[in-house]
């Protein structure tokens, strides 16, 4: 079974709402007749609503960056994932690494987000990924076994074809530094292995792994070469309209050349 080849933008805290219109139809202008691969973009949830309108015609899909475990009640300035829903998204990127470390979210939160993302018929992008001091106390594996098992703690087998992990290495997040691709595969291979011994060779087979931390066009033709990195989750070169088409594009055709 082919796996999903996703493309997604995370663009933060970024971009008002004219800035945030006038990205998305540039990326609508270079992306739009793109075929064999998803591509998703994570807007602030203040320009979800009017992205999706421009975003109607197209099959660029729509995801928030966060969002609460409950369903509803008194959580002042939360977000829940049916709220999400209503603006059109499809997709919610959760336990990012800054939500790990700015906001203190752990393997619980994160899970229960997980299972209430999926129960509101939203496609989880799950992140998981290790800190530069981890990596240097040859702890990779086990920090990556803790938050995959901890995250996934009573997804179901079918649920996990609505699950799309990405792999963060949280030392290459911003910091213009990143994982070689022989270090993303290796891990990315370590994570495919792990859900094999969760839920057989067929749903680990078909679940879309990510790679994220620095991407950009120079170095995504390199990272798609490899055999278990199946498109890219992308922070600061998603923010302008040439370095994102260029990342889909360059990494779509390298992929596809791959396979």
């Amino acid at each position: 079974m082919e796996r999903d080849i996703i493309f997604a933008g995370n663009w933060k805290m970024n971009k008002v709402i004219k800035e945030a219109l006038d990205l998305v139809n540039g990326l609508k202008r270079e992306l739009l007749d793109i075929e064999g691969c998803k591509i998703v973009i994570a807007p602030p949830y203040t320009a979800l609503t009017c992205i999706n309108d421009v975003l109607l015609d197209t099959d660029i899909a729509l995801s928030a960056q966060n969002m609460f475990g409950e369903d509803s009640g008194a959580y002042t300035g939360e977000i829940s994932p049916a709220m999400l829903k209503d603006t059109g998204c499809e997709y919610a990127i959760i336990g990012h690494s800054e939500r790990r470390k700015y906001f203190k979210e752990n393997e619980e939160i994160i899970n229960s987000k997980i299972k209430l993302a999926l129960a509101n018929e939203l496609r989880a992008i799950f992140c998981i990924g290790e800190t530069l001091s981890e990596r240097e106390e040859n702890k990779t594996m086990d920090i990556i076994q803790t938050q995959l098992l901890g995250g996934l703690k009573d997804i179901s087998s079918q649920d996990m074809s609505n699950v799309i992990v990405a792999y963060e290495p949280v030392w290459a997040i911003g910091t213009g530094m990143n994982a070689t691709p022989a270090q993303a595969e290796e891990v990315h291979a370590f994570i495919r292995g792990k859900l094999t011994e969760l839920y057989g060779v067929e749903t680990a087979e078909s679940t879309t792994i990510l790679y994220g931390g620095s991407v950009k066009s120079e170095n995504i033709e390199e990272l798609m070469s490899e055999i278990d990195i199946d498109g890219a989750l992308v922070g600061g070169a998603s923010l302008t309209i040439a370095h994102f088409s260029e990342i889909v594009k360059k990494g779509l055709n390298t992929k596809l050349q791959r396979r």
